[in-house]
């Protein structure tokens, strides 16, 4: 049977690739997102891919509405098998100039967000003891840098309370599974909607990878549950590994990198609308504007998600090796 996947944050981004790599597998499709144009045009892509989609507009800030949608999804669709976390928000701009209903909004829409969505699956997916949550994280979730507080404070909690679950579902022997995924600068639409202050358009730091990437790793994701963390692209790993054993000098270098290196060229005129509260009407589809810089694959990932192949390969060109060298 196909499964039913619930993607939140389905519209636009690394969500609509999400949703295009579930459809081509057949999957049955709740798309949660509060923008019903993109919504609608993802409906489209599952359906022509073969899959079967339910659009369901959400906010995810907003319990009740998340708890509608999961109803709405099983009553058409059928038992959740995968939920996958992955709406967001965020304001590039210093901590200085940000007010308190910014960091809420953010906070409520990235971290509890995700505290919705994962406790409407948990009221269905323990009582038939399986399914699958994957939570959307980011390098960010390791290591913070400026202009974008919010977001790096909403996924570091994120991965607190995923830490949390995953204990108490050890603890109960429980057969459903939760996993997060972080992920690189993605180009993705978010950069051209995102509310800023910034005095050139935001940018994702390089390099930057294309939604796709991310999308092949949450599906991999939802079949590998067991796993704890899945991370996704070079970068991704170098932020933990260097944050570990050299904070201090990586803060000193992120405040004189970070500002230019999320910044491009042109000023922006900040009248642009924004996404924070409302969506932004009109389909979006899943790239931004980067796709001259964006790479396509990620080595790192494919080792990650490969491992027992990437292993057997290092032993066979080991062996070879020996062999060459027996013969010489």
């Amino acid at each position: 049977m196909p499964r039913v996947v619930v993607v939140t944050g389905a519209s636009a981004g690394v969500g609509r690739a999400t949703v295009r790599a579930f459809a081509r597998e057949g999957a049955r499709i709740g798309l949660l997102a509060r923008g019903r144009d993109g919504l609608e045009a993802a409906r489209r892509e599952v359906e022509v891919a073969g899959g079967e989609a339910l659009v369901v507009p959400t906010d995810v800030a907003h319990a009740d509405q998340v708890e509608a949608a999961a109803e709405q999804v099983e009553a058409r669709l059928g038992p959740i098998d995968v939920w996958v976390n992955n709406a967001m928000a965020s304001v590039f701009s210093p901590v200085k100039e940000m007010n308190s209903s910014e960091f809420r909004r953010v906070t409520e829409v990235t971290y509890l967000g995700v505290v919705h969505g994962t406790l409407s699956a948990l009221r269905r997916m323990l009582p038939r003891k399986s399914g699958t949550i994957v939570q959307v994280g980011s390098a960010l979730a390791k290591r913070s840098i400026p202009l974008q507080s919010a977001y790096c404070a909403a996924k570091r909690a994120i991965e607190g309370f995923t830490e949390s679950l995953r204990c108490e579902l050890l603890h109960d022997d429980s057969n459903v599974h939760v996993t997060l995924v972080h992920l690189p600068a993605m180009n993705t639409p978010q950069f051209r909607w995102s509310k800023s202050r910034l005095p050139h358009y935001p940018q994702p730091v390089p390099p930057i990878y294309q939604p796709e990437v991310a999308a092949a790793a949450i599906v991999w994701a939802s079949k590998h549950g067991r796993k704890k963390e899945l991370y996704v692209g070079f970068p991704t790993l170098e932020a933990v590994m260097v944050n570990k054993v050299a904070a201090p000098l990586l803060d000193r270098y992120l405040a004189k990198t970070a500002y230019s290196s999320q910044q491009m060229d042109g000023f922006d005129p900040h009248d642009r609308p924004t996404d924070l509260w409302a969506p932004v009407p009109g389909d979006h589809g899943a790239h931004g504007v980067f796709d001259d810089r964006a790479r396509r694959t990620s080595v790192q990932a494919w080792a990650s998600m490969n491992k027992r192949w990437f292993g057997l390969g290092a032993i066979g060109a080991g062996i070879l090796a020996l062999a060459l060298l027996a013969r010489r």
